[in-house]
């Protein structure tokens, strides 16, 4: 059983690495690290130990469900609309001649290019590092004081799928980044996942058993289901290889096929330090932006209803009872924390939980917290030991965007599903649905023609506008959940009496079998005392343990009954 969950584990680490890569090089890109190999390093270095601890949180003491906490995709967002402002572009190539021929570094060319000085590099870092804190705060506020059940009663299926859906207006330009640097080994990748995990279901894969009892047999199970994910990784890392060797990639810096070979990055390990461990203010003190700010707010609040979101979709594919108001406040509270400590050090981005993680336990239809609190201690892992952090980098991109085509393709199918709750017959919420989700793709298509449309008189609040604008999420979600909550319609038909009732709301569902109950949410080693006293009807983060019973009354009725 323990080697079967280390499989595992190691199948949805290899998923979280390619996420946390694109999100860590996303970052590199905004603050003009693409040719500072040392700064990319300490970049997955922390966004390795913000998951790994964030992770083991959230399965322990969070939302107690096995959810992968990552670098957040909502936050993808707001770093590519920073990449298009002004005051975030990276310095031309004549402004770096005439920066270095005034200075006394002598500096040479990589890849073709003249790197960006560290300084400013670690200027644009301090920047998002104080944004972000304060931005984590407020997401700590959210889950603190029960803010999620309020938001529960006004963000149903009919917000949540608008904004969640136009994540592939944005997630699709990371895929292609990292997919066209080889179209072929990137869609074999995917082909391979594809054909184990759906055309072969229901399929056995025969593997050789022993035993003392039987000796020498053929057992039989769904092997390549359980893991496709893995097994495809390793055969579009085989197909690399391959090509690497008999030089059908370029082996020119230049090209783009060059980091879609197996040894693209091979010199990161010996460069690597053995070990790093990342700190607060590691790149320097914090500074605030308010472009910067207005990012990552809308990022928190799209954040916070993706993870109650993944929080239901996660317990409808483990087949738990939905989280009480409870769990979702705890879940909320410590992706809250670990985005403000993801501030402090540096990250550049938030953590959220991760759908393509979820997405693979519907695959494999494996659910285990053990699995993901192992996957937490091995994302630590790799943040402290440079080498194995650099030997998981040399993953050629054209297979990480293979694997993304995979989960991310899931993970819109599972926001789909959310419409199950809706009454789809109704005109109401055909329109909401529709023109939420056409306006969400306008917004932000205008802003790119229009970089300057806005103009109020006020130079701040022009760019505060022009964030919010350029940002689909938040347009979809806004207008969404304003004309859900403004015109007309029942509960039941808006899908909110699945999702308030939360699980008193499945008791009267005879056609959902839950393999646990209610009680999987319960924090662990809470004394009785606390559980007795009215603190807990007060605090938002822990249930109100009414009716039930507490071990000192449990010992009391086995005594009387002895």
């Amino acid at each position: 059983m323990l080697l079967t969950e280390s499989l595992f584990f190691l199948q949805q680490a290899l998923m979280s690495i390619s996420a946390s890569m694109s999100v860590s090089l996303t970052v590199a890109e905004v603050v003009c690290a693409r040719d500072d190999a040392e700064i990319k390093s300490q970049l997955l270095s922390t966004a390795f130990m913000m998951s790994g601890i964030s992770t083991m949180l959230m399965c322990t003491v969070g939302v107690r469900l096995p959810i992968f906490q990552g670098p957040s995709g909502a936050y993808v967002v707001p770093l590519l609309v920073l990449m298009a402002m002004k005051e975030w572009s990276c310095p031309a190539r004549e402004e770096l001649v005439a920066l270095y021929s005034n200075s006394s570094i002598n500096m040479t060319e990589v890849n073709g290019r003249l790197p960006v000085p560290k300084e400013f590099i670690l200027g644009q870092i301090e920047k998002l590092q104080g944004s972000l804190m304060v931005a984590g705060a407020i997401h700590i506020l959210i889950g603190l004081t029960g803010f999620v059940g309020v938001v529960a009663r006004y963000v149903g299926p009919i917000t949540i799928v608008p904004a969640l859906l136009m994540i592939v207006l944005y997630v699709h330009k990371v895929i292609v980044n990292f997919a066209e640097t080889f179209w072929g080994s990137a869609l074999s990748t995917t082909a391979c996942g594809l054909i184990l995990a759906l055309y072969l279901r229901g399929k056995m894969t025969p593997i050789p058993f022993w035993t003392r009892e039987r000796g020498f047999h053929i057992f039989w199970y769904p092997l390549h289901q359980m893991f496709s994910i893995l097994i495809s990784v390793i055969f579009g890392w085989i197909l690399s290889a391959i090509f690497t060797s008999t030089e059908i990639l370029s082996s020119d810096p230049t090209s783009i096929q060059f980091y879609a070979r197996t040894d693209a990055t091979n010199d990161i390990i010996t460069t690597n330090p053995w070990f790093y461990f990342p700190y607060p203010g590691q790149f320097g003190s914090s500074r605030f932006d308010t472009a910067t700010f207005v990012g990552a707010f809308v990022a928190t609040i799209v954040s916070v209803i993706d993870s109650v979101c993944d929080y239901r979709a996660c317990a409808r594919v483990c087949y738990v009872p939905p989280p009480p108001a409870h769990a979702m406040n705890r879940g909320i509270f410590w992706e809250g924390l670990m985005s403000f400590f993801a501030g402090m050090t540096g990250a550049g981005h938030a953590t959220s939980s991760y759908g393509g993680n979820i997405a693979a336990i519907g695959i494999t239809k494996v659910a285990s917290r053990r699995v993901f609190q192992l996957l937490g201690f091995l994302h630590i892992l790799f943040a402290i030991l440079g080498k194995l952090n650099a030997a998981i980098i040399t993953i050629p991109y054209s297979v990480l965007g293979g694997t993304m085509i995979l989960y991310f393709g899931v993970f819109f199918g599972i926001i789909l599903s959310q419409l199950q709750f809706v009454y789809m017959n109704s005109t109401r919420n055909l329109a909401i649905l529709g023109i939420s989700i056409l306006v969400g793709f306008m917004a932000p298509n205008w802003t790119d023609k229009n970089p300057d449309g806005i103009k109020t008189g006020v130079a701040e609040l022009d760019t505060v506008i022009t964030m919010l604008l350029a940002n689909g999420i938040f347009v979809a979600g806004a207008l969404a959940c304003f004309l859900d909550n403004t015109v007309k319609g029942t509960r039941e038909s808006r899908g909110l009496t699945f999702q308030l009732g939360g699980a008193e709301s499945n008791k009267t569902d005879k056609n959902i079998e839950y393999e646990e109950g209610i009680e999987i949410y319960d924090v662990p080693w809470i004394p009785d005392v606390v559980k007795k006293s009215r603190f807990t009807k007060y605090c938002p983060l822990l249930p109100t343990y009414e009716g039930l019973e507490t071990n000192a009354n449990k010992d009391e009725i086995q005594k009387g009954n002895a």
